[in-house]
């Protein structure tokens, strides 16, 4: 082989190597099942992601807690274990407390109002404050479900709850309406509810209808009571690491496919959440509605979000969004 023909032999391996080189992969972690709206786009996501950068960026998506309980992976955006994470905003409020003033029980009307919420200035405001406090970045929102009960026993107003075993998670103003209504909460990992609520360790937990079912809660749990608490959502959170080393473009990218995925998921949760009640009740499942004024008025009266640490004023401009 002429020295000619050596040089091209190589310089073609190069280009063909320089892709590979040049690829970086990145893990996307969250505690969701892979049937859910949340995973389904998640995968959609880190598809279009390579997709759009022409294969520069590989990111292989972990669901159902694979790499660790929301705390974990939360922690592990400053650890560099996690590059993308879904996960709630009761968790960013760890490092900057105001913006936990969103899934204080009643703050959202519905959906809509969430929905409206993510395009507004105090939504700006708060995940801009997340964003100084933690390093990390917010580049989408996705509407979760609205919360409701599941229990051991029929509830019908506040008060049925005194002195019942319900599993909500360990961070404060999930703790508002249980406790409001009386109840004795635990802390469980949201990966062993389902074990708790089968051998009777806990005797009610709370999350929304499309989870729900999802992780077959209502195989285990009687009654369903639709107290409508909170109307949750999932943050799509990039390690402050990762985001900084984005080109703007890449920025772009990553956030324009972030917020397509979201509303993606975001639509398909609250369509399945509009035919549940029957779907449960079909499966021989108790669904009650309550007055949920009546719930709202307990907890406004018993546990005031001031107590958080939460503005007022953050409250009352959500309140007022159209």
């Amino acid at each position: 082989m002429t020295f000619t023909r050596i040089t091209l032999a190589l310089a073609a391996s190069l280009v063909v190597a320089a892709p590979a080189m040049a690829q970086t992969k990145l893990k996307w972690a969250h505690v969701y099942e892979p049937s859910e709206p949340f995973h389904t786009a998640s995968v959609w996501a880190a598809e279009e992601i390579k997709k759009r950068t022409n294969g520069r960026y590989q990111i292989d998506v972990y669901p159902a807690s694979q790499l660790g309980k929301e705390n974990d992976i939360n922690q592990g955006l400053g650890l560099g274990t996690v590059d993308i994470i879904i996960s709630g905003s009761s968790f960013a409020a760890k490092a900057f407390p105001r913006i936990g003033v969103t899934y204080y029980p009643y703050t959202f009307r519905n959906v809509d109002h969430l929905l409206a919420y993510t395009r507004s200035d105090i939504y700006k405001e708060l995940t801009a404050g997340y964003e100084q406090k933690s390093g990390n970045e917010i580049i989408a929102t996705t509407y979760y479900g609205t919360r409701h009960t599941t229990s051991n026993k029929p509830i019908t107003k506040c008060a049925d709850m005194k002195g019942l075993k319900m599993r909500v998670p360990d961070v404060p103003a999930y703790l508002a309406m249980p406790r409001a209504c009386g109840a004795n909460t635990s802390p469980i990992a949201f990966a062993e509810v389902y074990l708790a609520l089968q051998n009777g360790t806990v005797e009610a937990q709370e999350n929304p209808l499309p989870t729900i079912e999802a992780k077959k809660f209502f195989e285990v749990q009687k009654h369903i009571v639709l107290t409508g608490h909170i109307v949750d959502h999932l943050n799509t959170v990039v390690a402050g690491g990762l985001w900084k080393k984005l080109s703007d473009a890449d920025k772009k990218i990553f956030s324009d496919v972030a917020l397509e995925a979201a509303a993606k998921a975001s639509r398909e949760v609250a369509a399945r959440e509009s035919e549940l009640a029957a779907v449960f009740r079909s499966k021989g499942v108790s669904v009650t509605d309550v007055n949920v004024n009546e719930f709202r008025d307990t907890v406004l009266k018993n546990v005031p979000f001031e107590q958080y640490g939460y503005q007022k004023s953050d409250w009352e401009r959500i309140q007022a969004i159209k």
